[in-house]
């Protein structure tokens, strides 16, 4: 019998929900380092002098944010350097970032994302896409976003070799729960946090199906890895092999329920992509056999019960309409184009703002009963009551 199909708490700043059994998996505290630590590498040392004198400083944030109070249980930054930066596809390039003294890397578990700060201030989350057992680097896969916030283009255009970053993480919100059965379903760069699941049960003697969705094989990232993957192992009588590339200049878009239907009885399927595609997998999953669904959003959730509201700048200043169907990021964003932000979900804090008036709703699961209480706001998320305007710091 299927499982009700109720979604948990989602627990980190790169939100998954999951339908069905979750677990998560400890990648806060990886085990010490058996082995000692090498010895600095003369090459990693060039890099990082290189980098350190020619990554720009850039610009600050318009509005003033609060000082936030540390995450539960939060490692310190790591401070990466840049040292492979090549496109992938159309599109999309591939970072390797590594310990500048070619110390190990904190260890990771398919599905956990790093926290980045780029040269100019921006953060974003990346999945890791890379193999949990390589300590000596990480692996992310960025795709460019022409009309985007500009992080993914500094990514693509200002990040050189040698470019030092701040990192934190790895987090996981995305847990790999190894079920004997898997369905995983990756829509365009939304397959950076299912390669590693797929080499994690191609390594377990897992029963697992893959397919990555896109416009064009150009523009799809590792479908060369993910053949290579699946010529390794023999697949279960019957099957329809480990790994199939969809994509839309040749058969079209599937539907979700075209997706679902290559799932066996009783397969968990993960699903990571655009949000157009996550809603659909989502209404089309109680007529599949599947009985769980584990899903990451990227991309800002569609507002629900939104109702007008303004939002004004200093006591004195510009008054910004925010419409039943926007967020007051996207409207702060239109105004103040500095503003940071990185999830849309109100986990990470980065867009935290800070409220001189007014009664806010918050939606957030990032600020603490204290932090909302000194003024503290999740513009990402948060809204208020129709026709409430809501002051803000600036």
């Amino acid at each position: 019998m299927k499982k009700q199909s109720t979604p948990s708490r989602e627990t980190a700043p790169a939100p998954a929900a999951v339908f069905g059994r979750t677990t998560q998996l400890d990648v806060e505290n990886p085990p010490p380092d058996l082995y000692g630590r090498p010895q600095p590498d003369r090459f990693m040392r060039a890099v990082t002098a290189f980098g350190d004198t020619y990554t720009p400083a850039m610009g600050r944030p318009l509005l003033r944010r609060s000082p936030r109070l540390p995450a539960p249980r939060a490692r310190a930054p790591l401070s990466l350097v840049v040292t492979a930066h090549r496109a992938v596809a159309e599109g999309v390039v591939e970072l390797r970032l590594a310990d500048p003294s070619g110390d190990r890397l904190p260890g990771w578990q398919p599905g956990a994302h790093l926290r980045l700060t780029l040269p100019s201030g921006r953060e974003r989350h990346y999945s890791l896409c890379g193999d949990p057992a390589d300590r000596t680097s990480y692996r992310i896969a960025v795709r460019l976003i022409a009309d985007g916030g500009g992080g993914s283009r500094e990514i693509h255009q200002d990040l050189h070799l040698g470019a030092r970053l701040t990192v934190r993480g790895p987090r996981n919100g995305f847990a790999f729960c190894g079920e004997p059965k898997l369905l995983l379903l990756a829509g365009g760069i939304g397959i950076t946090p299912l390669l590693p699941m797929a080499r994690e049960a191609q390594r377990r003697g897992l029963d697992w199906h893959l397919v990555h969705a896109g416009r064009s094989e150009a523009s799809m990232p590792f479908t060369e890895e993910l053949r290579a993957l699946a010529a390794m192992g023999v697949p279960p009588a019957g099957s329809r092999g480990r790994v199939t590339i969809r994509t839309e200049d040749a058969g079209g878009v599937p539907t979700a329920a075209e997706l679902l239907s290559l799932a066996r009885p009783g397969s968990a399927v993960y699903c990571c992509g655009p949000a157009p595609m996550l809603a659909a997998v989502q209404a089309a999953f109680d007529a599949s056999p599947a009985t769980a669904l584990h899903f990451e959003r990227f991309g800002a959730a569609p507002v629900l019960d939104g109702r007008p509201f303004t939002l004004q700048l200093g006591a004195d200043g510009e008054r910004l309409p925010v419409p039943a169907d926007r967020s007051a990021l996207d409207v702060l964003r239109a105004a103040r184009p500095d503003l940071p932000y990185s999830c849309h979900q109100g986990f990470c804090g980065t867009c935290r703002v800070q409220l001189l008036a007014g009664t806010p709703e918050h939606r957030d699961r990032r600020l603490t009963a204290e932090e909302r209480a000194s003024g503290a706001l999740l513009p990402c998320v948060s809204r208020a009551a129709e026709g409430e305007t809501l002051v803000l710091e600036v």
